[in-house]
């Protein structure tokens, strides 16, 4: 801001997005209560895809804030807590015998989406708190979280609507949940660095994937969400032995001080 009290246009721009993507998943909401399951997932894709673009532009104009920081996790939390558990309760467990069971998972998906933001703003303040290093996240990321929960409605939508299974789907949703708050080390795409010489192969999968989600979008997203799942023991694991390898090399370098000691 200026000493004129004038903002220039590119300092707003990033918060206009944000504010696109909670104009999204309001609309998401309107279609979940009107009926139009499809085009309310098609919405909250849409405020993925602008939650990621936000960050983004702000950084490619250099103009982050506290400001749209603040308002980047309130979209989070109302985009990635709040409508994709209204969304499940709607299509799956309104005017039902388990009507309080899913409602009961959705209160559980909202509050650890708000818990997991809350956590990761904690740790953008303090040290004490790492909640997101150079090459994954601790938890599931609020996105992610919005697409795992969502899997019960992707497999409805793809045809599997005589599997009523509305326990197991809560316990799900519920689990989905506490994978958020949890601190299980997590891969991170937007860290993730490709070798010159498998690029042409990364660009092909991501068309594939984009023409996968445009004629297959269920299944699509059932199996992105299958191998999500899978890859997180991965995580684990590398996350694991990298961990005793940073510690091996420090005792290492310790002892060979001592030992060049006098």
């Amino acid at each position: 801001m200026s000493s004129t009290g004038h903002i220039k246009l590119r300092h707003i721009v990033p918060s206009v997005v944000t504010v696109f993507s909670i104009c999204a998943g309001l609309t998401s909401v309107r279609m979940s209560l009107e009926g139009h399951l499809e085009v309310a997932l098609y919405f909250i894709l849409l405020a993925v895809f602008l939650d990621a673009a936000d960050g983004k532009v702000a950084r490619y104009l250099d103009s982050a804030s506290p400001f749209g920081a603040e308002l980047d996790t309130l979209a989070d939390f109302f985009n990635f807590g709040i409508v994709p558990g209204l969304l499940l309760y709607n299509t799956l467990y309104v005017g039902t015998a388990h009507s309080s069971l899913g409602w009961l998972a959705s209160l559980v998906l909202a509050v650890c989406c708000a818990l997991r933001l809350a956590r990761f703003n904690l740790s953008l303040k303090t040290s004490t708190v790492p909640l997101k290093q150079d090459d994954h996240f601790v938890g599931v990321p609020a996105p992610a979280l919005a697409c795992l929960a969502l899997m019960p409605v992707f497999m409805h939508l793809y045809g599997w609507q005589n599997t009523d299974l509305p326990v197991l789907r809560a316990i799900y949703i519920i689990g989905v949940g506490l994978l958020a708050v949890s601190t299980i080390p997590t891969f991170s795409i937007k860290h993730a660095k490709i070798r010159r010489a498998h690029l042409p192969f990364v660009i092909v999968c991501a068309v594939v994937l984009v023409v996968c989600l445009m004629v297959y979008p269920w299944p699509t997203l059932i199996a992105a969400n299958c191998l999500y799942l899978l890859s997180l023991p991965v995580s684990f694991l590398l996350y694991q032995r990298r961990a005793k390898a940073v510690i091996a090399a420090q005792q290492s370098g310790s002892d060979t001080g001592n030992d060049a000691a006098p």
